[in-house]
């Protein structure tokens, strides 16, 4: 083919354009050591949780592990009935006849709630996997009166005294008992000359902010009960040492003056409650003991064990006096009549029996689907607390049990656990008596399987029902409810070939989804404005996910933290005055990382919420999150009220939405060479290293080789987000001109693939690793004829540009190197301007 003589000859030349991918350097904080002798161990920075509610969060979306009720002072008055939860909150059902309406939500706890009793009418009190042992007001709308963290590990259970309503018992994991006198642990406190200690066990109020503490050793009680305190700030439960191991039930007789513990020691412990001296240890399960039960005078006891027996001791003579093989599998949960002459009991087999105690005498009640957790009296009902979200009250004939008795059906317990267990495989299981419940306090499903997606902003879940359901984390909704669907295949559905990096950790311990953010990795991810649909912004502006979902978040707060202080005092880092003493606390660990901050550029302090991050305030999100004082926290969005202490939220958290700063982040770019094709003669187009984001987008690069390799226009009028940068790390910026809209035709292709316009470099990255030393190179020509510009003196000749990338492994200088290669082949270009030669 002949061309005009003023145009150059026809080229054939071959480049590629190698992007490697660094892999992570080693990260040293700022004034550390390098040498291992003198280094210092980084601190941890605190984790930001917020945890996702359904659309209705009156009702359970775990197991429920405690229930509590509230009989009615005066006839007319209603019943309450309390249930803790693997949710971790607790909720008041106001009870009729026929109906169960929840009337509060107890949320403070962090972790499962294990246990909880009522003392004295108006003050629950609950304990959690969090390690706390909480109280609360148990007629207010969820308001936790005090936090005490004395437990090392998750505390298990605890024990009130009937006609005591001041003294309750607490027991975990880390074989810990305490004896607390409630009158003196929530006395008003007078305030000392020194400032507390703030990390000491003791006590905070709900929101985590520090309360008054007292300067007194010894505090006594209208109990008759003196406690000598170690410490000279607060108040010290008496513990009650001598568990090597975990503590899995409590119980405690009306006056509160005896004690029985059990755990995975296989024996029960008796204690004095009023000093915390052991009594005796009561030896016969043979493996751990799960529940306990005192009669009101402390003279009997009964145990349930994960042995499958039931055992009833007298304390008198310090020897169990019965032994009963009921279940065929643990005894999690013991419930007597008034009179301790009959036990409920129920467990892992899921089933609920009634015993007389006297004559041995069994039956049946009911089966459930889930192991049996606790059991309540109720007139002449009794709650059942399962492993499911749902609550359910069954005919009990607690006034007058032997009415059960009557229906027939009723076998003879056994002394051994073998006895019943053969004569479940012989055939000779009991039918239940009832066959459906009274009426039930239904839940709703929990979240037992999940899936993050690619693009990093929609998690796919299934719940405990079959129900599949795709929620937007940046927002906290669901967007879609596909019902009961195959999960992996709507996950091969949704599939996304997109690389976003993990910015956030997500968990469903308590039966929705948790999602963590931990700093820095969380502002690792950005994305433009345009594939957020944010109008608002340019659409090539970068949005960073981390920053925008904490505004989003605590948007209700910094709304009412600018009424109460003026929105110019938050503008300009004010924040309410604290103490000289916990602000030099906190400035050693500041000043290091605070030493090297990015500030948003884009943001331009803007507290504005973008809708892909407008949170519901009809089911809002809870914070669960801990400051630089006591211990982790947990809280509505909409119910924080802007008195909480700055010191409550992490530092880095109030930097990015107050101060607009995010920490420093690394390896947000990709550098790569633009070099001739090996064979070729042709000269290096390019000098030197450029650089471009990692979320740069293909059809820019496409417009960067059109520019650089086609027309050869200045690298100044070429706009690639803010530009491709050269090596010293500068930007480059320029409005795209009309010939760039009107380019030649081009595919970009890794390992045989066409990759979409909209396609990151990172994404190229993720998607284009393979074991092979090298991929096969394919070049495919397209036929289309397409313009070059609409420039004066320029021609309009058919050309054709193929654009292939491939990997290539073999030239990897680290395992965490990888080379992109794109290959221009058979370009052939003819036009008046003077194109130079490449």
């Amino acid at each position: 083919m002949r061309y005009n003589t003023k145009t150059n000859l026809i080229r054939q030349s071959r480049f590629f354009l190698s992007i490697h991918f660094f892999g992570k350097s080693a990260m040293h904080r700022v004034g550390i050591a390098g040498s291992a002798s003198n280094s210092v161990r980084p601190r941890k920075e605190k984790r930001f949780t917020y945890v996702l509610s359904d659309t209705d969060d009156t009702k359970h979306c775990a197991g429920v592990n405690c229930l509590a009720v509230l009989k009615p002072s005066k006839p007319d008055n209603s019943s309450y009935l309390f249930t803790g939860s693997r949710d971790g909150t607790l909720k008041r059902w106001a009870l009729t006849d026929e109906d169960a309406t929840c009337s509060a939500t107890f949320e403070s706890h962090v972790d499962w709630v294990n246990d909880a009793v009522l003392v004295g009418g108006n003050t629950l009190v609950s304990c959690s996997s969090d390690t706390t042992v909480k109280t609360w007001d148990s007629f207010s709308n969820g308001t936790c009166t005090r936090t005490f963290r004395q437990h090392t590990d998750y505390v298990t259970s605890l024990a009130a005294a009937e006609k005591n309503s001041n003294i309750v018992a607490s027991g975990g994991l880390g074989g810990e008992v305490f004896i607390w006198d409630l009158e003196a642990a929530l006395a008003p406190l007078t305030k000392s000359s020194e400032a507390a200690d703030e990390d000491r066990p003791g006590g905070t109020n709900g929101s985590g902010s520090l309360l008054p503490v007292t300067s007194l050793r010894t505090i006594s009680s209208n109990n008759n009960i003196t406690l000598q305190t170690n410490a000279p700030h607060g108040y010290v439960p008496i513990a009650a040492k001598g568990h090597k191991e975990s503590v899995y039930a409590l119980a405690m007789n009306d006056t509160g003056t005896l004690l029985v513990s059990g755990g995975t020691e296989k024996a029960v412990r008796v204690w004095d409650s009023r000093s915390g001296s052991k009594m005796m240890k009561l030896r016969g399960h043979t493996d751990n003991i799960r529940a306990l039960l005192l009669d009101s005078t402390g003279r009997f006891c009964l145990s349930g064990s994960s042995d499958s027996m039931i055992r009833l001791w007298d304390l008198g003579q310090q020897r169990c006096v019965h032994s009963y093989a009921v279940h065929t599998d643990s005894v999690w949960a013991l419930a007597s009549t008034p009179t301790f002459s009959h036990v409920y009991s129920g467990g892992r087999d899921l089933s609920l029996y009634l015993t007389d105690l006297s004559t041995r005498e069994s039956i049946l009640l009911c089966t459930k689907e889930h192991p049996i957790q606790q059991l309540a009296m109720h007139d002449d009902g009794i709650w059942v607390a399962t492993t499911d979200s749902s609550v359910h009250r069954w005919p009990a004939e607690a006034q007058n049990p032997q009415k059960v008795f009557h229906r027939g059906g009723s076998f003879l317990a056994g002394n051994l656990s073998f006895s019943r267990a053969r004569a479940s495989l012989e055939g000779s299981t009991p039918v239940p008596v009832y066959k459906e419940p009274i009426f039930s306090i239904k839940g709703i499903p929990g979240i037992m399987q999940f899936e993050i997606m690619n693009n990093r902003r929609h998690v796919l879940t299934k719940d405990n029902a079959g129900c599949v359901k795709l929620w937007e984390i940046t927002r906290g909704v669901v967007i879609q409810d596909y019902g009961q669907v195959s999960f992996e295949k709507k996950k091969e559905e949704l599939f996304e070939m997109v690389s976003i990096p993990a910015w956030f950790t997500i968990d469903s311990r308590l039966g929705n989804l948790s999602v963590h953010l931990d700093t820095p990795q969380c502002f690792s991810a950005e994305m433009y404005s345009v594939d957020l649909n944010i109008t608002e912004k340019a659409e090539d502006d970068k949005v960073n996910l981390a920053r925008e979902t904490l505004k989003g978040l605590l948007a209700p707060w910094l709304s009412k933290k600018k009424h109460k202080f003026g929105p110019q005092s938050l503008a300009n880092g004010e924040v309410p005055p604290v103490r000289d003493r916990d602000r030099d606390r906190d400035v050693s660990s500041r000043s290091i990382t605070l030493s090297k901050v990015e500030v948003d550029g884009n943001s331009e302090n803007d507290s504005s919420v973008y809708p892909p991050f407008d949170f519901s305030t009809v089911s809002p999100p809870s914070i669960i999150t801990e400051g630089s004082q006591n211990g982790p926290w947990r809280k509505k969005i909409t119910e924080m009220d802007s008195t909480e202490d700055e010191k409550d939220l992490p530092w880095w958290v109030l930097d990015c939405v107050l101060h607009n700063r995010l920490p420093p982040r690394e390896h947000t770019k990709c550098s790569f060479y633009l070099q001739p094709y090996e064979g070729s003669t042709a000269q290096t187009v390019t000098q030197g290293k450029l650089s471009a984001p990692r979320i740069l987008r293909i059809h820019k690069v496409v417009n960067y080789v059109v520019e650089k390799l086609v027309l050869d226009k200045p690298m100044e009028s070429l706009a690639i987000d803010g530009a491709f940068a050269t090596g010293d790390g500068s930007f480059r910026s320029g409005m795209i001109k009309p010939w760039q809209k009107l380019k030649p035709s081009i595919e970009i292709l890794c390992n045989n693939q066409v990759l979409t316009p909209d396609m990151s470099l990172a994404t190229v990255h993720s998607w284009s690793i393979h074991e092979e030393p090298r991929v096969k190179i394919l070049v495919k020509e397209l036929s289309s004829i397409k313009e070059i510009a609409e420039e004066d003196d320029v021609r309009k000749p058919p050309h054709c540009l193929v654009v292939s990338i491939t990997t290539t492994l073999s030239h990897m200088p680290t395992k965490n190197r990888t080379s992109i290669m794109v290959l221009v082949c058979n370009l052939q270009l003819t036009t008046n301007i003077n194109c130079k030669p490449l």
